[in-house]
């Protein structure tokens, strides 16, 4: 496996929902990021939440975001999966490339990515590989 680090800015932005408020609330948004380091990179996606529920340290979210740029040097582009959950105020969040879906020098890719959030400032650890066909 390789390891690609760096930061990123990101922008969340709710979107309308048509679903009707009953039980825990459902949300939606949008994601657009920018990725700075090994991967330089700009990303798009969607995100779905489940919050509001009876204990407020239990949430949960799932996203996907496609991802077009550079890491270490080779052009592609590739999605990421997310899942997240928030079980009383414990978190844990898998983040996984969807397999088959990289493309250009990127074709193969597979790995998982974690994300540090410290203030303000947001980074990534970005473990990888590339099969071969």
């Amino acid at each position: 496996m390789t390891k690609a680090t760096g930061t990123f800015d990101v922008k969340i932005t709710p979107q309308a929902s048509d679903l009707a408020p009953e039980g825990p609330n459902l949300g939606r948004m949008s994601i657009d990021k920018q990725y700075h380091g090994d991967l330089d990179a700009a990303a798009k996606g969607e995100m779905i939440t489940a919050a509001g529920l009876a204990v407020k340290e239990s949430a949960a979210y799932s996203a996907v975001e496609r991802v077009a740029g550079t890491l270490h040097g080779k052009k592609g582009s590739f999605a990421l999966q997310h899942t997240g959950i928030m079980d009383r105020g414990k978190p844990s969040l898998v983040i996984t490339v969807v397999p088959d879906s990289a493309t250009g020098a990127l074709a193969g890719l597979t790995g998982k990515m974690d994300i540090i959030i410290e203030g303000k400032e947001h980074s990534y650890v970005f473990e990888y590989d590339i099969r071969k066909s």
